[in-house]
């Protein structure tokens, strides 16, 4: 996953016209989970990175939670007493922009351990 990621961010900012230079390019990273720890986790470690290559970070911007509930019979077979069960699954998101003008220390930062269920997307914007 990490080297696919890294792949991925170096062919966004490969400039084929002049010559493979890299261009000024701005970066939004979108992190989504469902366990909050590791999300901020990976969120403080994507925002050290930056500040040690000197880019320009805004974030994480913390999106409000997405709850979803869901309320279900508990007897299989519809017979007997009217019991439920409720569940609920909060999902997190956190946005993080990145602007830099060289893209070899945007290919760095990606390069860390990212947890299981955590998704990441990444954004080009201009």
């Amino acid at each position: 996953r990490k080297q696919i990621l890294n792949h991925f961010i170096y062919n966004m900012f490969k400039d084929n016209s002049t010559g493979g230079n890299v261009i000024k390019e701005n970066v939004r990273i979108v992190l989504i989970s469902k366990k909050i720890s590791s999300l901020e986790k990976i969120c403080k470690e994507i925002v050290k990175r930056g500040k040690e290559k000197n880019l320009k970070i805004k974030g994480p911007v913390r999106i409000p939670t997405k709850k979803i509930k869901i309320t279900t019979r508990k007897s299989p077979c519809g017979e007997g007493t009217n019991t439920w069960d409720k569940f609920e699954i909060n999902i997190h998101k956190r946005v993080i922009d990145i602007s830099s003008s060289s893209g070899d220390t945007l290919r760095q930062i990606p390069s860390i351990n990212i947890e299981p269920g955590v998704e990441i997307e990444v954004i080009l914007t201009n």
